[in-house]
């Protein structure tokens, strides 16, 4: 949690200013009971006959003017005390998600193939709001409810120091039982979470694949899975919060006891003379006030324990070092070939898995097509995502201009690579706003250029041009016009390497092939990953994998005669009438 106080530092004199407007306003809380006692003895004096005829009215009007008074004050201080308290908890939860968004873009694919978007989207949003209710109740009450509690003890003293064991034993054993429920809950509030994790997954999963999961028709299914999962969160939940219940009854019994106490000493003395009615009726608000505050106090623990459990989970990621570390070496301009070199590359997910890919190796030159082809998780993706480092090799090394990607500062790396992946993913806003996303500078006429080249320069004037909406996610575009317009946002940076992961599935045969012929007479370095031997046949050197391992290197002539896996490929699309 130490890293959480850190954003406290810009709110410091908030956090000191609330909690201690809080103390002014229970100052005047602890005095309203010395008054009425006051009120009691002094102004209505001794009842006769039903009635009080020796009241001194003028005395109690002008102490209840002083009650009004610090009723008054007391709600100013508390609205103070609210005002310092909530800037400083939605300053600090504000800082903690733009944080906790930082760290998340500074964290690799494996990284974030390991956390999981569900957990990251519960430390972004319900572990920050359980963090800031948290901070929120806790400048508020965290020093109030104590103060008043041993204020109200100590006054007791000042009254009648007889009952000072009366109000330290209620005292005592209300503690012991906030703090014993407090240690309890916290753990049980972290599995809670987790649960919590298990519950957005099968949500998020369900909404991204609501087609998929229609079309399989296993709306039953899932509602199963989702209904395990909800009722481990339910009993979770209701296990811990029965567990946090059990203080409010508890806490009451244990004051009751004490109210009992007192009023039964406090009894036999006023019937000794030893104490006045009005000394009584102080010492029961004292009391009163006593349970109150421990009732708010016990529930201010629960919620803490809540946050301070959420704290941890954020702070485990704020924590989280990223697995690519930035090699910042800086760029060296060299003529050397080739262009780039792939040297006895492995990689491996995680240290448990087999192998993506193993001993691959081959080279490129400068305006060289690189056509990647192989069945179904035989490394293709894994092999382009190197290139622009999204994820480290575990083996052998990436070369790209004679420098080692790992030596590379990312940012410059990936300013030179123009990544089109396998899901052609847009964002809201316009078309004009998605292509500048490969270049901010770009002017129209560039725009329309790689439109052009993409052959997606027709249905954007169909649409509206340049400023035509996109929903989110495009889906007020087709698959094929998606691909398209994310060829298009690579082509804008006018990269020195172009990634085509699979970017032509969703079209057609001839335009695929405009697309192909337009892009190699930009004459910069193309990988192409496909699964149609149409896609990569005319590539200057095409990399076939099988398994992870290079099944082959060439061209598609010189591969139907040295490779069996491209054969097999290419005469299983052949039979199948494919376009090749």
């Amino acid at each position: 949690m130490k890293k959480i106080f850190t954003y406290f530092k810009p709110y410091k004199w908030q956090s000191l200013l609330g909690p201690l407007f809080k103390l002014f306003e229970a100052t005047f809380e602890l005095l309203v009971p010395i008054v009425v006692g006051l009120i009691v003895d002094k102004g209505l004096g001794a009842r006769v006959l039903g009635g009080y005829p020796n009241a001194n009215k003028g005395y109690i009007a002008g102490m209840c003017g002083v009650l009004a008074a610090f009723g008054l004050l007391g709600l100013l201080f508390s609205v103070v005390a609210q005002y310092f308290a909530a800037r400083t908890a939605t300053g600090v939860s504000a800082g903690l998600r733009r944080d906790l968004f930082k760290k998340i873009q500074s964290l690799s694919y494996k990284d974030l193939d390991r956390l999981g978007s569900a957990t990251l989207l519960t430390r972004m949003t319900s572990d920050v709001d359980r963090l800031q209710t948290g901070v929120n109740l806790g400048l508020r009450l965290f020093l109030r409810s104590p103060f008043i509690v041993f204020g109200a003890v100590l006054t007791a003293c000042f009254i009648d120091p007889s009952f000072f064991g009366v109000f330290a034993l209620t005292v005592v054993a209300l503690a012991i039982v906030v703090y014993a429920v407090m240690f309890a809950c916290m753990p049980l509030y972290k599995k809670s979470q987790e649960r919590l994790d298990e519950a957005l997954l099968s949500t998020r999963e369900n909404l991204a694949g609501a087609r998929v999961i229609r079309a399989f028709c296993k709306e039953g299914e899932e509602e199963k899975l989702f209904s395990q999962r909800n009722e481990r969160l339910n009993k979770s939940r209701k296990f811990v919060d029965a567990i946090a219940a059990i203080t409010n009854p508890l806490t009451c019994v244990i004051v009751n006891l004490g109210v009992i106490a007192l009023l039964w000493t406090g009894a036999i003395k006023v019937n000794a003379g030893t104490l006045t009615q009005g000394q009584v009726l102080a010492l029961y608000n004292l009391m009163s006030q006593i349970l109150i505050e421990l009732i708010k106090l016990a529930n201010l623990i629960v919620t803490v324990t809540k946050a301070a459990a959420c704290g941890k989970r954020i702070q485990a990621v704020l924590d989280l070092e990223p697995s690519l570390k930035d090699g910042g070496g800086e760029r060296q301009e060299t003529s050397e070939k080739p262009f780039i070199r792939f040297e006895h590359v492995s990689v491996k997910y995680n240290d448990e898995a087999d192998p993506a890919l193993e001993g691959v190796d081959f080279f490129a030159e400068r305006g060289e097509t690189v056509g990647v082809i192989g069945g179904t998780g035989s490394g293709k993706t894994t092999l382009v995502n190197l290139l622009p480092r999204f994820y480290d090799v575990n083996d052998g090394g990436v070369f790209v201009d004679g420098q080692n990607v790992k030596s590379a500062v990312i940012k410059d790396l990936r300013e030179r690579i123009g990544v089109v992946p396998q899901k052609a993913q847009l964002f809201k806003g316009s078309i004009r706003e998605n292509l500048l996303w490969g270049k901010t500078t770009a002017t129209d006429e560039e725009l329309w250029q790689a439109l052009k080249i993409a052959q997606a320069e027709e249905f954007v004037k169909e649409k509206g041009g340049l400023d035509a909406p996109v929903e989110q996610g495009g889906k007020n575009f087709s698959g094929g016009q998606k691909q398209r317009l994310t060829i298009a946002r690579a082509l804008v940076r006018k990269p020195e390497i172009l990634i085509l992961d699979d970017s032509s599935s969703a079209l057609d045969y001839a335009t695929d092939a405009c697309l192909r012929r337009e892009i190699k007479n930009l004459k910069t370095t193309t990988f192409i990953v496909s699964q149609r031997v149409s896609s990569v046949r005319h590539a200057d050197k095409i990399i076939v994998l099988d398994d992870g391992k290079t099944a082959g290197v060439g061209t598609h002539d010189e591969l139907l005669e040295t490779s069996s896996v491209y054969r097999e490929i290419y005469l299983s699309q052949s039979k199948e009438g494919g376009a090749i």
